[in-house]
């Protein structure tokens, strides 16, 4: 039985890690607002790629009310280093007062998968 290497080794023939990749989530009112979003991030290169899904129901407090709501969640990949812009550019766009931005490493992956978001997102810096 060959064992496999501990997560910080390198495995021959795989890339070299493309930095650290995130998750980041945000949910607007309707589809075409999250779409709109989407290929924005995508389109700067902001983000390597979106998903949009929904409807989700959502129930929060705004405003001293519970409220619950139908809303359109968008994940984003983008890299660590992107998130900045990603997060300015969001919100600047976004049609909330204080929208959900939230990001989260991810911790594992296909490298071939992680390198292609981070060369997707490092083109916006050679762009």
């Amino acid at each position: 039985m060959q064992e496999e290497p501990a997560p910080e080794e390198s495995v021959p023939g795989a890339p070299a890690p493309a930095g650290p990749v995130l998750a980041v989530l945000t949910t607007v009112d309707s589809p075409e607002a999250a779409r709109e979003l989407a290929r924005d991030a995508v389109e700067t290169r902001l983000a390597a790629c979106a998903q949009v899904s929904g409807p989700v129901t959502s129930l929060y407090r705004w405003k001293d009310a519970v409220r619950t709501d139908q809303e359109w969640q968008v994940l984003l990949k983008t890299t660590e280093a992107a998130y900045p812009a990603l997060e300015a550019r969001l919100i600047a766009r976004h049609p909330y007062d204080t929208p959900e931005v939230i990001a989260t490493p991810v911790v594992r992956g296909s490298a071939d998968y992680l390198a292609w978001v981070a060369a997707e997102v490092a083109e916006m810096a050679a762009g």
